[in-house]
């Protein structure tokens, strides 16, 4: 069973959705097992929450074999600035991202 680091997860659903910030916290204690992810990617714009999900998922189609728990909140640039907006300059994603800087971030 392969196993899969943060930064790989992270770089290949920022290039597969356009993310324009990500977050992936490994929770596995480094066995690549366990994950939680903020995906801000504009490619969710008018797109349901279970389907923004399913679009993760098949992009992780392959990884999904190895890792045992994956947690996602999926969220459009619009979104994710009115959320900036109300939890002020503590970005906690509801405890799935805990730094105030985005791990990857699109600067466009």
């Amino acid at each position: 069973m392969e196993v899969y680091s943060q930064l790989y997860i992270e770089e290949k659903l920022k290039k597969e959705l356009e993310a324009t910030f990500i977050s992936v916290q490994d929770l596995s204690d480094g066995c690549g097992a366990k994950f939680s992810a903020v995906i801000v990617s504009p490619k969710f714009e008018g797109i349901p929450l279970l389907q923004r999900h399913r679009m993760v998922n098949e992009i992780l189609k392959k990884e999904m074999n190895s890792i045992h728990a994956f947690t996602q909140k999926t969220l459009t640039p619009e979104q994710w600035d009115k959320q900036k907006s109300t939890s002020g300059d503590n970005l906690k994603c509801e405890n799935l991202c805990q730094s105030k800087k985005p791990v990857l971030e699109n600067t466009k």
